[in-house]
Parts: C-alpha cells; structure tokens; sequence
C-alpha cells in the first residue's frame, strides 16, 4: 500500500517546482523513509530529501526533492500539473 495519497498543489507548491521540488499529502503514520522509498518507486527519480509537516487540518504534508535537474517538472508533467 502507498504512504502517499496525493500531490499537494497550491501557488507554493507550483513555485518549488524551479527548486525541483514536489509536495504530497501522505498518510499521517509515515515516516521520511518511506515516504523517499514510496515515491522513487512510483515515480523512478532518486529523491535527495523529504520534508514532512502536519498542515491545520490534520493531514500531513511532505516535500520532496529530487536529485536529477529537471526530475519536478518531469513527474508534475506525467501526473497531469502542468
């Protein structure tokens, strides 16, 4: 079963995309490791770190950094973003 449930996209979340991040809404019981482990299964670009926090409603939030240049824009572009 995946940890991440879906992308998280907000005018944030679409300005991190030049720092070649991404963000998702994960499940609240996962930690950075499977979170890192979960999306470079889906998606099959290395991740470089995770960044988790809990938004004011109770759902968890996680941002994501790739390690290849254009890895954000890539994976924004196959799950329908941009």
């Amino acid at each position: 079963m995946s940890v991440i449930k879906y992308p998280f996209i907000t005018e944030k979340a679409m300005m991190l995309l030049e720092d070649n991040k991404l963000q998702f809404i994960v499940d609240t019981r996962a930690n950075k490791k499977q979170i890192m482990t979960d999306v470079k299964q889906m998606y099959g670009f290395p991740v470089v770190s995770v960044c988790t926090m809990s938004t004011m409603k109770g759902l968890k939030k996680a941002i994501v950094t790739f390690e290849g240049t254009d890895a954000a824009h890539e994976i924004a572009t196959r799950i329908g973003l941009m």
